[in-house]
């Protein structure tokens, strides 16, 4: 079943109600807006399914996220194995193949449910699919899913920050008047927006200041500043001893450089594995078609992807790929 876009036909209590265990997952490396939907949906469903075993199966979110309601109710992989299924699992603003190790899970379930609002999920790979590609986030999904009557403070505040995550704090072109209604019914329920903001989105520490510093400085331009990368390589890493979340906000900071179309971050994972994040300032350059190259996927202006290759290769490839949408216009038509 695929509900269309724009009027939401699904209700998630009436998809899941009839069964006793519920597994909630979405993509590896987490970010705001899949730990905010995953969690908001988890506290709802709670509500209205108290006898009903529901876990949330996510990769441990980064300290930003340490105070956040429900994180200590996120299962590690290693619960994951003493499954052998649930019986409906739920995959939020992730495809199946960036579940990571819930996967198993997923494709075990006697029942799948697919809600994102990634342009690059086909909506067909679940049961039951409500993918709504405008839209700022899959917590505003969440939102338009669930029976307003139990929203609280805790599952209001999870979805804000959600959506505060992927709209770049209500400042990205996804932001639209339904997000910011959604948003304003959510502050009703008076828990300190601020504080949840600063933490989760703004908040670094020392490292990560000095980290980001340093890969700005060392940023190269290209086409005559229209394009700028980043990158850390496994020395740089090693230097620092940095992890995956000391990256946090980088590809944005480059992004907001005078004059620049396009930024991208590249760090390497592993030796000779990369992730790579893009990030477009206007309509003149899709990153989401030069991620789904990669085998990546995401938004219009805002996508990922990893690879495998050398990283000069890859930065001159990505460097072609962007001046070719720059030049032509493609994009923007």
């Amino acid at each position: 079943m695929i509900f269309p876009q724009g009027d939401c036909g699904m209700d998630i209590y009436e998809e899941v109600k009839s069964y006793q265990r519920i597994g909630i997952g979405g993509h590896i490396r987490p970010d705001g807006d899949c730990i905010g939907a995953s969690l908001g949906l988890y506290f709802y469903l709670k509500k209205r399914l108290p006898e009903t075993d529901i876990y949330v199966f996510l990769e441990r979110p980064g300290n930003a996220f340490r105070n956040i309601p429900g994180i200590d109710c996120i299962c590690s992989e290693e619960d994951y194995r003493e499954w052998e299924a649930v019986d409906v699992f739920i995959a939020l603003d992730t495809v199946p193949e960036r579940m990571g190790a819930a996967l198993d899970l997923y494709k075990r379930a006697e029942k799948t449910v697919n809600i994102d609002h990634h342009i690059s999920n086909q909506a067909d790979h679940a049961m039951v699919n409500y993918v709504v590609s405008d839209a700022s986030a899959t917590s505003e999904l969440i939102y338009d899913v669930i029976d307003k009557s139990y929203l609280d403070d805790v599952i209001a505040q999870l979805l804000y920050m959600g959506m505060a995550h992927d709209t770049g704090v209500f400042h990205y072109s996804n932001t639209s008047p339904k997000t910011m209604r959604a948003a304003a019914e959510l502050l009703e329920y008076g828990f300190d927006f601020p504080k949840l903001v600063d933490e989760t989105f703004y908040e670094k520490t020392y490292l990560q200041n000095q980290i980001l510093s340093r890969i700005v400085l060392d940023s190269r331009l290209y086409m005559d500043g229209r394009i700028i990368i980043g990158t850390a390589d496994h020395n740089f890493i090693s230097r620092y001893g940095a992890r995956k979340e000391d990256f946090e906000g980088v590809v944005n900071q480059l992004r907001i450089t005078a004059g620049v179309e396009c930024a991208v971050f590249i760090y390497e994972k592993e030796k000779g594995q990369f992730k790579c994040s893009l990030r477009a300032s206007s309509d003149l350059v899709d990153v989401a078609k030069i991620a789904v190259e990669f085998g990546g996927g995401g938004h219009v202006r805002a996508s990922g992807f990893d690879a495998e290759m050398e990283l000069t290769a890859l930065e001159n490839k990505l460097v072609e790929m962007i001046s070719e949408q720059i030049s032509s216009g493609v994009a923007a038509q």
